[in-house]
C-alpha cells in the first residue's frame, strides 16, 4: 500500500536502427517514456523527431468509411508494412469515392420513391373528386397545389377567411392535414404566400402522371417498383465493394496502425549527432524485461538509474493497494495523484472515510442494503464506487450495532443485548437527550484527532524531504502541533477533570512561542539559507504576517469546529427514520404501511447517504488534505 519504487531508464542507439528499436518500443507495456521536448528546450544541439503523422489522415479516412457504412474494419497485429503511404492513400481514397458515388445515387432515389409515395397519397385523398387530373392542373383561370400542412396550422386558416381561396382536407393523421387548395391565377402569388407561412408543403404529382386518380395511383406505383429494385442493386453493388475490399481494407488499416505507432513513439526519441536516446521510467520489478526486450540487438546499450537521478525529470506516480483502500485511490485521484517520494495517503483516507461516514450512517439493516447494492454495482458495473459502497456499508451496520438501529427501529436489538451480551441495553442512544451535547464533543474530539493525525503525517513528510524550516515553524509542523496540543488539551483537561494548565509560563512556552515561530517562519527560513529576514522591511512583513497568523488560529477553530456535522448528521439519521416511522403509525392498512416503510428507507438511503457520502469528502479535502498533502503528482502511463 504505498508508491511503486521506479528506475530512470535510458535507451541509446545509433539513428539508422531507430525504426529497429521503435518498432520493440512501442511494444514495451511496462514503460513509461518522457517526452522529447522535456530535453530539447533545455539543452542546445538535441533534436526532436516529432513531425505531422502522415498515417493519421488515412486512417481518419478508414474511420469515416467505417461510421458512413456501419462497417467495420478488425485490425490484426503486423510486425511491418508491405504498403507504401502512397499506394494506401490511393486504394482508400478510390474505394471511399466509389462508396460515396454509389452512396449519393441511391440517396437520390431513395428521395425519388419517398415524391412518389407522397404523391401517390395525395392522388389516392383526390380520388372522391372522380375527375381526371390533367382536368385540375390545366385549367385556365383556376389554380389548384396538393400537399400537407402541419394540423396547427388549419386553424390559422380562419385569420384568412376573407382571401380568395378554397381549402379542402382530404385527410388528417396525427402531425399533417393532406390537402388541397384553389384560387385564381390572379391571386396566385398572395394565396401561395399565406400559404408558405403556414409551413404548406407541396406535393408535386408528376408530368407524365395523367387520366383519372385510379390510373395515376397504378402509373406511380410502377414507378415506385422500379426506383425501389434500382435502389436494391445499388445497395447490392455498395455491399459488393466493401466484400471486396475488405481484405485489402483489413490489412492497410493493421500497417497504417502498426505505422501510427512507430510514427508517435518518434515524440520520445531526442538525437544527438549519430545517435539518439529514449528516456523513461520503469518499475524497478519490470526493470529485466526492458533490458531482455533489447539483449538481441548489439548496438542498442541501456541503462538503468534511480528515478531521481535527473533532476530535470520528475518521477511518476504508480499506486499499489491492498483490497481494502484500493477503491478509494478514486477520491485521491480526483484531488490529484502524489508525488513520487512522498505518502500516499488512500489507506488513511480509506480508514478515515468509512470510519466518518459509518458513524454518520449508523443503521445496520440499511448498511448491509447500501453494502449489497454496492457490489451489484461492482459485480455488474465494474464500478469503482460500488466497491467504495461494499466498504462503508459494512461500517454503517457496525456502527448500527452499536446505536441499536436497524431500519430505523431502535429497540429491535435490545434482547440480544440483554439476553446474549448481558448489557442493560443499547451501547449508544442517540435519541436520549441527555447523550446529544456528548456526542457533538465525541465528534469534536475525533476531528482534533484527525488533525493532529495529519499534521503528524505533514511533520514526516517534512522530514524524509529535509524541509526542516517548514517541519519544525509551519503552522501544520511542530510548531502548529504543539500549540493546537496545549489548547486543545488544555481546554479538555480544564473543562473536564478541572485541572489548570493554563497559566502565564505554559501559555507563553506553549502557545506565544509556537505561534511566533509561525509568524517568523519566513524570515527564518530565508536566514537559515543565508539571505535577508525582511527583504521589504519589517512594517510591510509585520502587517502581512499578523494577519496571516490571524488566520491560521482561526482555522484551528474552524477546521475542529467543522466535525460537529459528525455528530450532527448522526442526530439528522435518527430524526428522519423517526418520521418515517411516524408516518407509518398513520397507515391504515398492513399494505399502505409497509410502503411507507420501504419507500421511506429507500428515501433516507438515496439523500442522506449522498449528502454524508460528499461531508465526508468534504472532511477529507478541507480539513485534512489541506494539512499534508499536495497532489502534484504525474500518473505513471506507458506508451502502450
Amino acid at each position: 500500500m504505498a508508491i511503486a519504487k521506479t528506475k530512470l531508464v535510458n535507451i541509446t542507439a545509433r539513428l539508422l536502427d531507430m525504426d529497429a528499436v521503435l518498432e520493440k518500443f512501442v511494444d514495451l507495456h511496462c514503460f513509461h517514456p518522457v517526452a522529447s521536448g522535456q530535453f530539447v528546450d533545455r539543452v542546445h544541439g538535441l533534436t526532436s523527431f516529432s513531425s505531422e503523422n502522415p498515417c493519421s489522415i488515412i486512417l481518419n479516412e478508414l474511420v469515416e468509411i467505417e461510421r458512413e457504412f456501419g462497417f467495420c474494419i478488425p485490425v490484426v497485429e503486423v510486425k511491418t508494412a508491405d504498403h507504401t503511404l502512397d499506394k494506401m492513400r490511393t486504394y482508400v481514397s478510390t474505394t471511399h469515392s466509389k462508396l460515396k458515388s454509389l452512396v449519393m445515387q441511391k440517396k437520390e432515389i431513395q428521395e425519388l420513391i419517398k415524391k412518389y409515395e407522397d404523391a401517390e397519397v395525395q392522388v389516392r385523398n383526390i380520388e372522391e373528386m372522380d375527375i381526371s387530373l390533367d382536368d385540375v392542373f390545366s385549367c385556365s383561370y383556376v389554380y389548384a397545389r396538393v400537399g400537407r400542412l402541419p394540423t396547427e396550422s388549419v386553424e390559422k386558416l380562419s385569420y384568412y377567411r376573407s382571401r380568395p381561396f378554397i381549402f379542402n382536407s382530404f385527410t388528417v393523421d396525427k402531425n399533417y392535414s393532406w390537402c388541397i387548395y384553389f384560387t385564381s391565377h390572379e391571386y396566385e402569388r398572395e394565396v401561395d404566400n399565406i400559404f408558405s407561412s403556414l409551413f404548406f408543403e407541396r406535393i408535386h404529382i408528376p408530368d407524365y402522371v395523367h387520366g383519372t386518380p385510379e390510373d395515376a395511383t397504378v402509373t406511380l406505383a410502377k414507378e415506385i417498383e422500379v426506383a425501389t429494385k434500382e435502389m436494391d442493386k445499388l445497395q447490392e453493388n455498395i455491399n459488393s465493394v466493401l466484400a471486396e475490399t475488405n481484405d485489402e481494407l483489413r490489412n492497410i488499416k493493421s500497417e497504417l496502425t502498426f505505422l501510427n505507432r512507430i510514427h508517435e513513439a518518434r515524440q520520445y526519441v531526442v538525437g544527438l549527432g549519430e545517435k539518439f536516446t529514449i528516456t523513461g521510467f520503469v518499475e524497478e520489478k519490470d526493470e529485466n524485461l526492458i533490458v531482455e526486450k533489447f539483449e538481441g540487438m548489439s548496438n542498442v546499450e541501456v541503462s538503468l538509474r534511480p528515478a531521481d537521478s535527473d533532476r530535470r525529470l520528475k518521477p511518476p506516480t504508480k499506486l499499489k493497494h491492498g483490497w481494502f483502500s484500493r477503491p478509494f485511490s478514486m477520491f485521491v485521484e480526483m484531488y490529484g495523484l502524489p508525488s513520487y517520494g512522498d505518502v500516499d495517503p488512500t489507506p488513511f483516507v480509506a480508514i478515515t472515510y468509512s470510519l466518518l461516514f459509518g458513524i454518520m450512517f449508523g443503521d445496520v439493516g440499511q448498511g448491509l442494503l447500501l453494502a449489497l447494492i454496492g457490489f451489484g454495482l461492482y459485480k455488474w458495473k465494474k464500478m469503482k464506487l460500488g466497491e467504495i459502497a461494499i466498504r462503508i456499508g459494512l461500517f454503517s451496520t457496525l456502527f448500527g450495532f452499536l446505536y441499536g438501529s436497524v431500519f430505523g427501529n431502535e429497540e429491535l436489538l435490545d434482547p440480544f443485548y440483554i439476553n446474549v451480551l448481558g448489557l442493560s441495553g443499547k451501547p449508544i442512544h442517540v435519541m436520549d437527550s441527555d447523550f446529544t451535547m456528548t456526542l457533538l464533543i465525541l465528534a469534536v474530539l475525533i476531528g482534533a484527532m484527525l488533525i493532529l493525525m495529519s499534521i503528524a503525517i505533514n511533520i514526516s513528510i517534512k522530514f524524509k524531504k529535509k524541509q526542516y524550516a517548514e517541519m519544525v515553524l509551519s503552522h501544520n509542523g511542530i510548531a502548529g502541533m504543539i500549540f493546537y496540543l496545549f489548547i486543545g488539551g488544555g481546554l479538555i483537561a480544564q473543562m473536564m477533570y478541572q485541572i489548570k494548565v493554563f497559566n502565564t509560563l505554559t501559555i507563553i512556552l506553549f502557545a506565544v512561542i509556537p505561534l511566533l515561530l509561525v509568524f517568523l517562519k519566513e524570515p527564518l527560513e530565508r536566514k537559515l539559507h543565508g539571505h535577508k529576514m525582511f527583504p521589504n522591511g519589517f512594517g510591510g512583513f509585520f502587517t502581512e504576517g499578523f494577519f496571516e497568523l490571524f488566520e491560521v488560529v482561526l482555522s484551528y477553530i474552524t477546521n475542529t469546529m467543522s466535525f460537529m456535522r459528525v455528530g450532527g448528521f448522526v442526530l439528522s439519521h435518527a430524526g428522519m427514520m423517526l418520521v418515517v416511522y411516524s408516518l407509518m403509525s398513520m397507515g391504515g392498512s398492513a399494505f399502505s404501511t409497509a410502503l411507507i416503510f420501504v419507500i421511506g428507507n429507500l428515501f433516507v438511503m438515496a439523500i442522506e447517504g449522498l449528502i454524508v457520502g460528499i461531508q465526508v469528502l468534504r472532511l477529507e479535502f478541507y480539513e485534512m488534505f489541506s494539512r499534508y498533502y499536495e497532489g502534484n503528482g504525474i500518473a505513471f502511463q506507458t506508451f502502450s
